[in-house]
């Protein structure tokens, strides 16, 4: 655990963290741990970010499905894995018993291959949704210290603090002010929606800009079943195809044995948004009974979320999809926000960027860097006050 400096007040390091989703609760969760003062900023009116776990119906849910990222690999992420399991969590296997089915003409029948023939290393997902990880953390944290419904769209540096200036829904104008600053959200999404006084260097935000962000591009659609039948024929749920309008599709059956498939749209966000939801969900029913029967297309409820269109998630950049981040080339700050800037969003991992493990190796370098910092400072005023 990372300990706060002895000689430091707690209330004069108050930290401001800027974004709820799973790098900005861990921020939140080792600070508090470290016992510095925090308080956190959500845009939206719920915590998770782009981890969203609902039910049929689309509400928050304890054991939902994933319209965010859902799965993680325990053995290449071992550091998320001992996370999960620290929050009391428990994880179970990605169903890949089965056949895999695949598209490679609309007016030819699906093909179906044994299964392994697509697979990559092992996965993995929470049972209960990706969401339980969020709500696990929270339950840690003090209320009082997070704020929903905030969106940040100016901070300023002054001589001794950090001036955020937020909106609230219905424009009210909100003040927050503390001594650092952790931006856990996408880089680009920062660079667009957020102003800087004074700007960082012209280079890293145009970085920023450049760096694509996960799930921004895509759209998840999910077709919810009284049973996983596809398991019954010798299938497992897993498909691909070049007909579309799903490029890949999943077994997406929870823990609890709630049966689903899900795919990602393959369609690019702007023929999407003409199209409309109503016509891309159709599609999808019409390809899923093309490609698993006539069973597949009578689904007791389907889910769709286009992240594209989320402004929290997307700018106009990501309109189109260029592939999984590669990371943030300009993670750390320089000038004179270096040693009150940290970025903390997943896309800042130098090793998982854009994955749930980017997010948490991102976070907690940025708490490490940030109690460096701060230790740094305490030990300049202790030499200053006994010379």
């Amino acid at each position: 655990m990372i300990a706060m400096p002895a000689n430091v007040s707690a209330k004069a390091e108050k930290v401001i963290i800027v974004g709820g989703g799973l790098a900005g609760l861990l921020v939140a969760r080792e600070l508090d741990r470290a016992g510095f003062a925090f308080e956190l900023l959500e845009a939206r009116d719920r915590l998770g970010g782009r981890i969203l776990s609902v039910d049929a119906n689309g509400n928050h849910s304890g054991d939902g499905f994933d319209l965010g990222p859902s799965w993680f690999w325990p053995e290449m992420q071992p550091a998320l894995a001992a996370l999960i399991g620290e929050l009391g969590l428990a994880d179970f296997r990605q169903h890949e018993q089965g056949d895999i089915v695949v598209q490679y003409r609309p007016d030819a029948p699906p093909e179906r291959y044994p299964g392994g023939s697509f697979q990559q290393s092992a996965s993995a997902r929470v049972v209960g949704g990706t969401g339980a990880i969020i709500d696990a953390i929270a339950a840690t944290l003090p209320a009082e210290s997070i704020r929903r419904g905030l969106a940040v769209r100016s901070v300023a540096l002054g001589d001794g603090s950090i001036t955020v200036e937020c909106r609230r829904a219905g424009d009210d104008l909100v003040t927050v002010s503390g001594s650092h600053l952790v931006i856990a959200m996408p880089p680009r999404l920062l660079a667009e929606t957020i102003l800087l006084d004074p700007p960082v260097d012209a280079r890293a935000k145009e970085d920023w800009r450049r760096t694509s962000t996960w799930m921004a591009p895509h759209a998840k659609f999910f077709a919810l079943y009284e049973k996983p039948f596809w398991r019954e024929i010798g299938l497992s749920g897993a498909g691909r195809s070049v007909v579309g309008p799903l490029g890949e599709v999943h077994d997406a059956t929870t823990a609890s044995g709630n049966a689903a498939l899900f795919g990602f749209v393959g369609v690019p966000a702007r023929q999407r948004a003409e199209a409309g939801e109503e016509v891309v969900v159709a599609a999808a029913i019409r390809q899923l009974t093309a490609m698993f029967g006539l069973e597949a297309g009578k689904p007791i409820a389907t889910l769709y979320k286009d992240w594209a269109s989320d402004p929290f998630t997307a700018t106009a950049a990501d309109m189109e999809a260029p592939g999984h981040p590669d990371g943030c080339r300009s993670a750390g700050i320089d000038g004179l926000w270096a040693g009150r800037l940290f970025l903390a969003g997943s896309e800042a991992s130098a090793r998982e960027p854009g994955y749930l493990a980017g997010a948490v190796d991102a976070a907690r370098r940025a708490v490490t860097e940030l109690v460096r910092t701060v230790k740094a400072g305490a030990r300049q005023i202790s030499s200053s006050t006994t010379e």
